[in-house]
């Protein structure tokens, strides 16, 4: 016997194992606590971990994890031996797209500006500027980065990416490495970071990076909230050198209710809703990873224990 365990929400685990009984009948899909002989379990899907959990699965070969990331999994828990798998499925991807490109237009249009003008009361226009006057650029050209050019690309934007690794993509300007870092930040209006979070990447959004910048630029942060120092944000924010912000991540999530974003009028916030795994399509892309596993075949998002991602 073959069998997976979900550990998550109930309503999860049942729509995920009537689709596993019907496309995948040879792995027995379990629901924890219910996780029967632990012998058969090779397979765990999974938000976070607990040394307990680990432990009680001595077969245990691949981790899924039900997010486009893994930093939030403490990876030192798992025996070497066992893989582990980043979810990629079209409803985090398209999700995340459509977020960018919506966080890029309203920054661009000066939304944060007028919602603070409407509470006020006050009728004041700024200038407009059309899409090809600006620059968008993205800090991570991975799945989700590259998604996100794609949507952004009709709107007209001058677009640039900027990679650890080297990246093609067409109408994208690519800089990679530490060493095109300041040319990359130089010449981008409206900055997303949509990296993973690293022992390299963490606090990367901080007052030295905002320095390189064109003054007045926007930020995008739908990665992670441990990506930002916030109180150079807040910094930023009151010299001019940032001009708004979008933030979908926050170092404690919920964001607490003092905290000075709530009521800072160029600061955006969604509750970590940029991209999203839909239940209903995250399954299929479940099933061919550990049908492919089955096979032998290289599962799609593993993840590099020694760099993170």
């Amino acid at each position: 016997m073959t069998a997976i365990l979900h550990v998550g929400p109930e309503e999860r685990g049942q729509l995920w194992q009537a689709e596993f009984r019907h496309a995948l009948p040879a792995v027995e899909f379990r629901n924890w606590p219910e996780i029967g002989n632990p012998a058969d379990i090779r397979y765990l899907v999974a938000w976070q971990l607990t040394d307990a959990l680990i432990a009680s699965l001595p077969a245990l070969e691949v981790l899924f994890s039900i997010g486009a990331g893994v930093d939030q999994l403490d990876l030192s828990r798992l025996p070497d031996h066992v893989r582990i798998v980043r979810m990629i499925e079209p409803g985090i991807t398209t999700t995340m797209a459509q977020y960018v490109a919506t966080a890029a237009l309203a920054l661009h249009r000066d939304l944060p500006f007028y919602r603070e003008a409407q509470s006020r009361g006050e009728w004041t226009q700024l200038p407009t500027l059309l899409c090809e006057e600006r620059s968008v650029g993205v800090m991570g050209l991975g799945e989700l980065g590259r998604a996100s050019l794609r949507m952004l690309a009709p709107l007209g934007f001058r677009l640039r990416g900027w990679n650890r690794s080297p990246r093609a993509i067409e109408g994208v300007e690519c800089f990679s490495g530490a060493e095109a870092l300041d040319a990359f930040l130089a010449g981008t209006d409206i900055l997303v970071c949509l990296l993973p979070l690293t022992d390299d990447t963490r606090g990367i959004l901080s007052a030295e990076l905002f320095a390189k910048l064109p003054h007045g630029a926007r930020l995008i942060n739908a990665a992670r909230g441990g990506h930002l120092i916030e109180e150079d944000l807040t910094a930023a924010l009151q010299s001019g050198q940032i001009s708004a912000a979008m933030l979908d991540v926050t170092q404690v999530e919920p964001l607490p209710r003092d905290h000075p974003f709530r009521s800072d009028p160029r600061v955006v916030i969604t509750p970590h809703i940029a991209g999203v795994t839909r239940i209903e399509t995250a399954v299929h892309s479940l099933i061919e990873n550990v049908r492919g596993h089955l096979a032998d075949s290289p599962l799609r998002g593993e993840v590099d224990r020694g760099r993170g991602y």
